[in-house]
């Protein structure tokens, strides 16, 4: 079956009080319209059109490099003046499948589902049934049960604002039929616009059968149209994500207070505490604690490492046994070999830590990399930048550095050299050497304290 797909993602979103445009808008760390695609790209189609309107330049460059057409409406008139642009990329023996740019969370599966009812005579819709359908427009059943037409709330009957049956604007219709239905179009209706959903009554008259398939969940095919229903679907989406992470083994002990913005994979006893967000891909391996309050990004984390309250993780790799934080930050590039200690207030960039090495307190190591067993004092920080370029610091196997010490890159510690606290070392320093570099110290007898004018 040849596919082609039309993702009508051209509205404004003036509800949600904003200038960036409403399909771009986020729900689990993905804008709206890639929750759509990745769907999209699912079902293996080979003609995925978007069309855009407001804000046509932002999304096209949000996803330029995806293997789609880009159709500009360049007047909003309504969902079926927006297929009418599409019409001249549609094959004619294709089956095309109608989605929403700000209807997120539509399984796959579902959409199959609509697919498998289509044929040279028979279209399908996508509907659910709603507690309160209020602002959706009624599916309109004939005696024997058949869908026949679609009313919108604005020129609906006091009968037909009874129904609970809802479009979800989500259809699959042949090709052939939605030429011939498209020119069709009327906008003589409360609106004024043309509405792509006057092609079911189309169909009706034209005696062609109209195929319902209803959704499991009505959050599945809630759109987003202000911040309470983006907010409501961010929700949703993080308790389906909770819930397989907690039937795959890991243990969350709060999953309403859980957020997944990516791809998270756990191994066996893998425990995670409140209020943890993750993104990007984030690798996690066996008998792994990670505390309150953590922020992860695209992190790979080893076996029996704990990382402790109020940690920031983001491109960072641990290969395991290690203890972080809290209130650690570990930025780009900093790797962390096996037993490595990341401690309290503690800061690192690009920096290679070795194993069983410890960076305990208040300290910054950026562009540096650390042996085995190293020691680094409270208070270190390499200094790394000169205002122009930035440096690296090394310092070997067993090094011990003492508080409060200012490492001036570019600069080599040798191993098992020890750095007297209160340093500013800007030389190297050769393998075994102590180096001490800080003003003598003086004591004054008979001093008078300052008093309080």
């Amino acid at each position: 079956m040849l596919l082609d797909i039309v993702i009508l993602a051209a509205g404004k979103g003036t509800r949600m009080k904003s200038s960036l445009p409403k399909v771009l808008h986020k729900v689990g760390g993905h804008s709206l319209l890639s929750h759509v695609l990745g769907a999209a790209k699912a079902l293996e189609s080979d003609n995925i059109n978007i069309i855009v309107g407001h804000g046509a330049e932002t999304v096209k460059a949000e996803f330029a490099g995806e293997a789609v057409n880009f159709i500009e409406q360049t007047e909003q008139l309504g969902t079926g003046h927006a297929m009418q642009q599409a019409l001249p990329y549609l094959r004619d023996d294709a089956t095309v499948l109608i989605l929403y740019g700000d209807v997120p969370l539509t399984p796959t599966a579902t959409l199959r589902e609509l697919l498998d009812q289509v044929n040279p005579e028979a279209m399908s819709l996508l509907t659910v049934e709603l507690d309160d359908p209020s602002g959706y427009g009624r599916i309109i059943r004939n005696a024997q049960g058949n869908a026949k037409a679609i009313v919108e709330q604005k020129d609906a009957n006091k009968d037909q604002l009874a129904i609970c049956e809802i479009n979800t604007g989500i259809m699959a219709v042949p090709s052939a039929l939605l030429k011939a239905w498209l020119p069709q179009l009327s906008n003589d209706n409360a609106q004024g616009e043309y509405y792509l959903t006057d092609i079911v009554e189309m169909a009706s008259n034209d005696h062609i059968d109209i195929n319902i398939v209803q959704a499991d969940d009505e959050m599945d095919v809630l759109g987003v149209n202000n911040r309470v229903q983006q907010a409501e679907l961010e929700r949703y989406y993080q308790s389906v994500q909770a819930m397989v992470l907690l039937e795959e083994g890991v243990g969350l002990l709060d999953p309403d207070r859980f957020d997944c913005r990516g791809e998270l994979s756990a191994g066996n006893d893998v425990t995670i505490d409140v209020n943890c967000v993750f993104e990007g891909t984030v690798n996690i391996g066996n008998n792994v604690y990670i505390g309150p309050n953590c922020v992860i990004s695209n992190c790979d984390i080893g076996d029996n490492t704990t990382i402790k309250a109020n940690s920031v993780l983001e491109d960072t790799s641990i290969a395991g046994d290690s203890d972080i934080g809290p209130f650690a930050r570990l930025r780009p590039g900093t790797q962390l070999a096996k037993g490595a200690k990341i401690g309290n207030f503690v800061e690192t960039k690009k920096a290679i830590i070795g194993e069983g090495s410890k960076v305990n307190h208040l300290s910054y190591v950026g562009d540096a990399e650390l042996g085995s067993n190293v020691n680094v004092g409270a208070g270190t920080i390499t200094c790394n930048y000169d205002g122009v370029n930035k440096s690296k610091t090394t310092i070997g196997d067993g090094a011990f550095i003492g508080s409060n010490t200012a490492l001036v890159a570019p600069v080599s510690i040798g191993s098992e050299a020890t750095v007297g606290a209160g340093s500013t070392v800007a030389k190297d320093v050769a393998e075994g050497e102590l180096a001490v570099a800080r003003a003598k110290q003086r004591n004054i007898s008979n001093w008078q304290k300052p008093v309080k004018k």
